[in-house]
């Protein structure tokens, strides 16, 4: 049976996340898989405010929250291109949905570009959403009526009402969107991929074309996706024993290490070495 993914990618800091918060990802009923890489589970009690930094994979999140003894917020997070980042403060839950890239597409039925880099309110997309896919309409504290108490009990109880929410969504089975979440799938397991010219070539698809799907069913197109894994290598790699730049920048496909270097700093906020020695902030 497959696993939820066991690596940080895309977490600034991992470390220090799991000093604060209790984080764990599980992954969905088994005719979700097909779309849904896991579900992500975060609850913190704390003393002090604590910022997380995340630099956002090619996919949408569904996040449901609940801080303290306010109402649950629902919302659909596009695919960010930027730095995210998020304040936590004295107790709350959230439970989380990350799509595979693509796998957002057949519950929304219009094209994920519509999303990416925006963060909507499930109220505030009922006049967007497929009818029969529609979350249900909002409720007094601006949030949405998708039912209770999703964020409350065990893990596997909300693991259970995440499964029975997104199955409500109605998705619709695509062969060409399941070709593209396969072409995502590629770029991100074969380094090899450094250039959509020859990515297509490769897969017997026009450049035209293969642009349009991307942005149609993953939010963003392949060229920003080969540079978004690659850069989370770099951060990983960065994480642990520091590496030879000018060797890692070669191996991920960059023409020189400044190159690199330029990418993980405009992104992250900080320089690969002053990363790599513990100034993540």
């Amino acid at each position: 049976m497959r696993q939820p993914r066991g690596d940080s990618r895309g977490i600034l800091d991992p470390a220090r996340l799991m000093r604060r918060v209790r984080f764990r990802r599980h992954l969905p009923a088994a005719a979700l898989r097909r779309w849904v890489e896991h579900y992500w589970l975060v609850d913190w009690n704390l003393t002090e405010p604590f910022e997380q930094r995340v630099v956002p994979h090619p996919a949408v999140n569904v996040v449901v929250q609940h801080d303290g003894d306010g109402p649950e917020r629902a919302e659909v997070a596009g695919v960010g291109r930027e730095l995210f980042s998020i304040a936590l403060t004295g107790t709350g839950r959230v439970c989380g949905v990350q799509f595979r890239p693509g796998g957002f597409h057949p519950f929304w039925r219009r094209s994920v570009a519509e999303l990416t880099d925006r963060r909507w309110p499930f109220a505030d997309l009922a006049d967007r959403w497929p009818p029969a896919a529609a979350p249900a309409g909002p409720s007094a504290a601006g949030g949405t009526a998708i039912g209770s108490g999703i964020c409350g009990g065990t893990d596997a109880e909300r693991c259970h009402a995440l499964d029975d929410l997104l199955t409500s969504w109605a998705p619709r089975p695509d062969p060409v969107n399941d070709e593209v979440m396969g072409l995502v799938e590629a770029i991100r397991t074969d380094r090899g991929v450094r250039r959509v010219d020859q990515f297509a070539r490769d897969h017997g698809i026009s450049v035209r074309r293969l642009q349009r799907l991307f942005v149609t069913h993953v939010g963003v197109g392949p060229k920003w996706v080969i540079r978004r894994y690659r850069l989370h290598e770099a951060i990983e790699r960065a994480a642990g024993e520091p590496p030879d730049w000018a060797g890692l920048a070669a191996e991920l496909g960059y023409s020189d290490q400044a190159h690199l270097v330029r990418d993980f700093t405009a992104v992250t906020g900080v320089t690969p070495g002053a990363y790599a020695h513990g100034d993540r902030r």
